[in-house]
């Protein structure tokens, strides 16, 4: 008997880590009798998936940066469906990033394809417009959300919805080993560390790399010992460390193997806004998010998606109260990221309150006895 083929698709590196949890749990389920194929970064790549395209196509965000890039998306779109076509397989998962994903299970279903489609982490509705729900439950024939009250939104619109928890937990962040990361690197014991995570996108890195050198050249003539770290992807090293070569402080960059240490060295973390800072929770990192788009995309965000919306950050949105500072668009000046983590790095009452806040929100990650990833992979092998 042929080992079912399992088609995933990740459009950005959290999905990716995603998937690569996902990918080796139905490994795992199977005594590996499963096949993949699809679309998926670095880490789905180490676990054997040979990708249809490169994934850092598809991650684009804001409005107006995805519409210079709509052509290309398009004939991606087709590609992806034409692929699932020929490849006839068991299973579509798609992983995050709806606005791509969203139409790939639309199209599949529009067009009578005989697979199980079953989409991994719910698009968050409730952050957005309620309504969205039905749109997206009609698209897909299971969703495996990543918090508890999720659920409850999509099943009155038919298809079937369960929780599995967030795979971030299984990424052993938490566990990382300070000591070693600086022995390795020749760091003093003592010397603080600051992480920098500008994020991954195009529009990330030219946006927020210059605002946060900025900020690093205000910490540094009071901080004479300060090390920044930044982890980052393989294929982004060279760049980040091409433009951190003339910061004021010593700069390492260094490998998503590496990052768990890093953050168990670290002070604090300036950090784009994203799943980033559910990771930094895990590991107990006081830490910021900052973020800028296009200022007619933060308009659109604001007044047509997001009116009456207090937070944007998962964590604080989660608890409903603010514990990690967010400084976006117009707030996002060297000046005011600067000021907070000043406070972050040296006042141990703003420190401590933060990690009350995250030890909170971590407990919220879990989706039952086993790992998450493993509780998503029996429920898509129990639809095939």
């Amino acid at each position: 008997m042929t080992a079912p083929l399992i088609y995933l698709i990740a459009g950005e590196p959290s999905g990716d880590q995603l998937g690569a949890h996902l990918m080796r749990a139905l490994k795992t389920e199977t005594q590996g009798e499963v096949r993949f194929a699809g679309i998926g970064g670095e880490q789905m790549a180490a676990e054997g998936l040979d990708s249809l395209i490169p994934m850092g196509e598809l991650a684009i965000m804001g409005f107006l940066e995805v519409l210079p890039a709509t052509v290309r998306l398009m004939r991606r779109l087709k590609e992806t469906v034409a692929d699932i076509k020929a490849q006839a397989p068991a299973a579509v998962v798609t992983i995050d990033s709806w606005g791509f994903t969203g139409r790939v299970q639309a199209a599949l279903r529009d067009q009578g394809v005989a697979t199980q489609r079953i989409h991994y982490v719910a698009p968050m509705v409730w952050i957005w417009k309620a309504g969205r729900a039905k749109a997206v439950a009609t698209r897909v024939e299971h969703l495996l959300c990543l918090w508890p009250f999720e659920p409850a939104l999509f099943t009155p619109h038919g298809g079937q919805a369960s929780h599995v928890g967030h795979a971030v937990i299984e990424a052993g962040l938490d566990r990382g080993d300070a000591s070693a990361f600086r022995r390795r690197h020749g760091l003093a014991e003592d010397a603080p560390i600051l992480l920098v995570l500008p994020g991954s996108r195009k529009g990330e890195l030219r946006r927020l790399v210059p605002v946060f050198a900025e900020v690093v050249r205000a910490l540094a003539p009071g901080r004479p010992d300060l090390q920044v770290v930044i982890p980052t992807l393989a294929h982004l090293r060279a760049k980040l460390e091409a433009e951190t070569r003339d910061w004021p402080v010593p700069v390492c960059v260094v490998g998503g193997e590496e990052k768990a240490d890093a953050f168990a060295a670290a002070r604090a973390a300036l950090a784009a806004s994203g799943t980033i800072s559910l990771e930094l929770a895990l590991a107990g990192v006081p830490h910021l998010v900052a973020y800028k788009v296009n200022p007619a995309s933060a308009f659109l965000f604001r007044r047509v998606l997001l009116p009456g919306r207090r937070f944007v950050n998962m964590i604080n949105i989660l608890l409903d109260r603010l514990v990690v500072p967010e400084l976006l668009q117009e707030a996002c000046t060297a000046k005011r990221l600067e000021k907070t983590l000043q406070g972050l790095m040296d006042d141990e009452t703003v420190r401590a309150q933060q990690r009350a806040g995250l030890k909170e929100a971590v407990a919220l990650l879990h989706g039952g006895d086993d790992k998450p990833s493993v509780i998503a992979a029996r429920q898509i092998l129990a639809k095939i």
